[in-house]
C-alpha cells in the first residue's frame, strides 16, 4: 500500500543534521599555509597526526582524504601483513555506512554480516561466533552513531579467533567504553573529518594505530605504495651525505600497489584548529542529545517510537540523533512530516537492500539479520550538534507533537 504523505507547504531546511563552523583560528591556519607557498604534506599534517592520535590513546596517525580512504589503505594494511587471500572473510555489521561494506569488497574480501542489537544498533557481540568460519580473517566493529561498539567482549572473541580488529570510528571520537578510547582497541581505528562530522576538514580521514609496521605500511599505501625513505618533501632535505645518497636511492622505490589517498596541508590546518575546539564540539552534541531525548520523552512513552540510550560504562558523542518509529507507525509519514517542516532527516544507515549489493549476499544471509533489516526499515536521524539551540529542540518536539501526523501516521 503506497505510503500516505502529509502536504503542508515545503519549507527549506531550518534545522539541519549538522555543518562545519569555520573558525577565526582555521581561517589563520589556512592563510599561513597559502603564505608559505606549501600545500603538499607539512607541519599542520605532521601535528594533526601526532595530536589526533595521541586523544584517542594510539601512537600513530596517518591523515588521508577520507574516512574511506582510511578504511581502505587499513584493510589493504590488513591484508598485506597476513597475507590473505581473495575471498577472506571479514565480519561486518548488518547496520552500517556502505563504506564499511565497499572497502571490503575492494580488497577482494568477502564482507559476512552479523547482526546488531536493538538497543544501542551496534554489533552485537551475542551473534559473532555463529559467523565465523575457517576463513574468517578480521573484524570491523562499528562505533555507529557516535556511540561505541561493546568492546570490551568483541575484543576477546578476536583474540580468541585470531582475528585483526579495525575500528570504524567515523562517527564517534573522544568517546570511551569499559574507560578506553575509541581508536585504542583494535590493530586499526579510523575516523573521517569530512563536513558535519565532530571534527570536520571538508573532506579528510584519519587512520590511527600503534603498531610501528602497520603505521609505516599504512602511510606507504597512502602514498602510492612508495618506500617510507620518501614520503614528504622534506625527507630528502638532509645535510649528512652518506643519508642523503640513501633517500635519494630509495624515493622512487614502489613495494606495494597503493592509492594517492594524500590531504595536503590546508585540510590539516583546518584540523589543527578544530582539535582545539574538539571537547567542547562533542559537549555540545551531548548537550543537544539531552535536551532532545528530554524533550521527546512523550513521544517514547506513547510508544510511538525509540530514542537512543546509552550502555552502561560507554560514552556517546551523538555525532547524529537516530529515532526508530514503533512498527504500527508509518516511518514514510513522519519523514515527509519533518522534511515538510523543515527538519531534515537521513535514514538510518540500511545495508540489506541496497542494489549495489544484490549480488554479495544470498537471502538466506539477509534473513540471519532481523534486528539490521527492522532498524534499516524502521529508523531515521536528525541532526543534533552544537550548533542546535533550545529555540531548535523545542521546534522539533512541537512538530512531533503535532497530532494530525499522529493520527495519519498510525492509521487513525
Amino acid at each position: 500500500m503506497p505510503r500516505r504523505q502529509l502536504l503542508p507547504t515545503v519549507l527549506a531546511h531550518t534545522i539541519g543534521v549538522g555543518n562545519p563552523t569555520i573558525s577565526p583560528l582555521a581561517i589563520a591556519n589556512v592563510l599561513e599555509v597559502l603564505r608559505s607557498n606549501r600545500l603538499t604534506y607539512g607541519p599542520f599534517s605532521r601535528r594533526f597526526e601526532q595530536e589526533f592520535s595521541a586523544m584517542h590513546g594510539a601512537d600513530f596517525g596517518i591523515f588521508c582524504n577520507s574516512g574511506t580512504s582510511a578504511l581502505q589503505v587499513a584493510l589493504d594494511a590488513i591484508r598485506i601483513s597476513r597475507r590473505l587471500t581473495d575471498g577472506d572473510e571479514v565480519l561486518v555489521p548488518a547496520l552500517t555506512f556502505v563504506a564499511t561494506i565497499n572497502t571490503a569488497l575492494h580488497n577482494r574480501l568477502k564482507p559476512v554480516l552479523v547482526d546488531v542489537d536493538p538497543d544501542y544498533y551496534l554489533l552485537d557481540p551475542e551473534k559473532i561466533e555463529a559467523r565465523i568460519t575457517s576463513r574468517t580473517r578480521a573484524i570491523i566493529p562499528v562505533h555507529a552513531f557516535g556511540q561505541p561498539a561493546d568492546m570490551a567482549r568483541i575484543a576477546p572473541i578476536a583474540e580468541r579467533h585470531d582475528l585483526s580488529v579495525i575500528e570504524d570510528s567515523a562517527e564517534a571520537v573522544l568517546v570511551r567504553t569499559s574507560g578506553r578510547a575509541v581508536g585504542s582497541w583494535g590493530n586499526v581505528a579510523c575516523f573521517s573529518t569530512y563536513a558535519a562530522h565532530h571534527l570536520s576538514t571538508g573532506v579528510g580521514g584519519l587512520a590511527t594505530t600503534s603498531d610501528p609496521s602497520l603505521a609505516q605500511l599504512i602511510r606507504s599505501l597512502v602514498n602510492h605504495g612508495r618506500d617510507t625513505a620518501y614520503t614528504s618533501i622534506d625527507d630528502d632535505d638532509v645535510e649528512d651525505r652518506d643519508t642523503l645518497a640513501e633517500v635519494v636511492s630509495r624515493r622512487f622505490l614502489y613495494h606495494h600497489i597503493g592509492y594517492s589517498y594524500r590531504a595536503t596541508e590546508l585540510e590539516a590546518a583546518l584540523g589543527c584548529a578544530a582539535l582545539e575546539e574538539l571537547p567542547e564540539i562533542v559537549r555540545g552534541h551531548q548537550s543537544a542529545a539531552a535536551r532532545l531525548s528530554a524533550a521527546l520523552a512523550p513521544l517514547e512513552s506513547e510508544g510511538l517510537v525509540q530514542l537512543p540510550r546509552e550502555r552502561d560504562g560507554t560514552e556517546h558523542s551523538y555525532m547524529m540523533y537516530p529515532i526508530v518509529v514503533a512498527a504500527h507507525v508509518d516511518v514514510g509519514t513522519l519523514i515527509s512530516h519533518l522534511e515538510c517542516s523543515g527538519i531534515e532527516t537521513r535514514p538510518m544507515l540500511p545495508i540489506l537492500q541496497q542494489p549495489a549489493y544484490a549480488n554479495v549476499w544470498t537471502q538466506d544471509e539477509i534473513d540471519g539479520c532481523p534486528v539490521a533489516e527492522s532498524l534499516g526499515a524502521r529508523g531515521f536521524y536528525i541532526g543534533c550538534h552544537d550548533g542546535m539551540t533550545e529555540e531548535a529542540v523545542l521546534r522539533v518536539a512541537q512538530i512531533l507533537e503535532d497530532q494530525t501526523w499522529r493520527s495519519m501516521a498510525s492509521g487513525g
